[in-house]
Formats: structure tokens, C-alpha cells, sequence
């Protein structure tokens, strides 16, 4: 299994807090049979500034803290940004990260809303060839009210990102209805655990394509978590529509159509 979104650096931000519970938390991944991490520490949301140097050097220690321990997993550089004005002009100072040096970079709205201005950050994204994906949109306030905001998103040629402890219910019947909402949508292209400890926030990533499997069908899991590992290589995300079949379970088309 591949995790796309983790925030496993440790000292960086709310994240792992030292570097016992980094190496805690690569346990826990190793033991749930994820072999790949992109740690994605928090950037420009207020509280926290993790410029690109910053993360990739904090990558290339805890790596080298992974061999050391006998540990194979292995963790690749991204960041969680945060929409905020000079988004763009950092990106082309070279301050932001993409998702594993692929095309594919990693956006959060604050959860109350969805900034006006991100339908024109994303466009001008995929202009420029990158691929907006959409942190934990279940968290958004906006979007929980009208989920069409999201799918706008996606129509531009963005991708949804549901978080495994809600899909799973962890979070709460009403976040793991919205988030089954937002999968039957077909908003939602991968599912990623933003862990942030090894109790409170972890991994779960086992359980929550149990729920999916159950909720939405096996293509369903298998899309997503295929769509994971095309996100780490910079291969091709391909968005599916899903359709009603018996009773609550969804399933995926045999035919796609490629967006962005």
C-alpha cells in the first residue's frame, strides 16, 4: 500500500513530535503493510512554514533513521499547502513541493470554507501542468452543505482525497456518510491516511478500504488504491463513474474518460 498524505517528520508540525515517535509511526505503517509514505508536513496554514529545502532534508534523515533501524519502508517528500495568496509565486521560487517530485501536489482548504479564489488556483495549476489534489474535502464545512463545490473542483480536473479514519467512521457517523457521499459523487480518486501519531491519528488504512470494499464494492477499493500508487510515480489518474447496483453498493464503469 502506498500513503499519500502523513505527516511523519518529526519537529516539523503537529505531527510526529520527536524522532521515537517518527520511528513508532514507521512501524505502524511497515506492520499494516504499507511499503511507501510521502510525508506531507504542514505549509501556510497560519501556524506552520515548511519551505521545500527544509522537508527534503528532513526526508533524507528520516530515511537514513529508517536504515538504521532495519525499517524498509520509505518515505518520499510532499507537503500539505494550505490556498493562501502568494501559492502561486512560491511555486515558481521553487518553495513548494509537489507529491514524490510528481505532477501531483497537495492542496488544503480551511475547514470552515472554500476560498474564492480556488477554482482559479487550481486552473492555473493544471495550466501549468500540475494536478490539484484536494486534501480531506469531507472536513470542509462549505462542502459537507454542498457537496457540487467539490465536484466543480473535479470537473477542472482536480482530485478528491477522503482521509481513511473518516471513511472508516473514526471520525463519526456524519463524516463517514459524507464521505461514502462523496465517493458515490465520484469525487473521491484516493484515499490517504494523514496520520499524525501512532494513537490518536494513525495510519488506518486497512480498515478503511475494509469499509469501502463493503460500502462500494472491490473495483471501488481497487481504483483507489491503485490511483495512490499512479500518484507516487506520476502516472495517470484516470476518473472513473461509479454506478448504483443492489442496495447500497456502488461499482465502478468499465469505461473512463481522462480529465486534466
Amino acid at each position: 500500500m502506498i500513503d499519500i498524505h502523513c505527516h511523519i517528520l518529526p519537529f516539523l508540525d503537529d505531527g510526529a513530535s520527536d524522532w521515537e515517535a517518527a520511528l513508532a509511526m514507521a512501524q505502524d505503517a511497515h506492520r499494516e503493510g504499507i511499503t511507501s509514505v510521502i510525508a506531507t508536513p504542514h505549509h501556510a496554514n497560519g501556524q506552520y512554514m515548511n519551505n521545500a529545502p527544509k522537508i527534503k532534508e528532513a526526508v533524507e534523515l528520516m530515511n537514513e533513521r529508517l536504515r538504521q533501524a532495519g525499517n524498509p519502508l520509505l518515505v518520499l517528500s510532499g507537503q500539505e499547502i494550505r490556498i493562501y495568496g502568494d501559492l502561486l509565486n512560491d511555486l515558481e521560487r521553487g518553495e513548494l513541493l509537489s507529491l514524490a517530485d510528481s505532477r501531483y501536489i497537495l492542496l488544503e482548504m480551511p475547514s470552515s470554507r472554500v476560498p474564492r479564489n480556488m477554482e482559479e488556483i487550481c486552473h492555473e495549476l493544471i495550466i501549468q501542468g500540475f494536478v490539484p489534489v484536494i486534501a480531506h474535502p469531507e472536513r470542509n464545512a462549505e462542502i459537507a452543505a454542498d457537496p457540487s463545490k467539490l465536484e466543480r473542483l473535479i470537473e477542472l480536473g482536480s482530485l478528491g482525497q477522503v482521509t481513511a479514519q473518516s471513511l472508516a467512521g473514526v471520525f463519526g457517523n456524519k463524516l463517514q456518510k459524507l464521505s461514502l457521499e462523496l465517493c458515490r459523487r465520484n469525487a473521491v480518486h484516493v484515499l490517504a491516511s494523514d496520520a499524525h501519531d501512532s494513537v490518536h491519528r494513525p495510519f488506518g488504512l486497512n480498515a478503511a478500504y475494509v469499509v469501502m470494499e463493503k460500502e462500494l464494492g472491490p473495483e471501488m477499493r481497487d481504483y483507489v488504491r491503485g490511483n495512490a500508487q499512479q500518484i507516487m510515480t506520476n502516472g495517470e489518474v484516470i476518473h472513473g463513474k461509479h454506478v448504483q447496483t443492489r442496495g447500497n453498493r456502488q461499482k465502478l464503469f468499465g469505461f473512463f474518460f481522462r480529465k486534466g
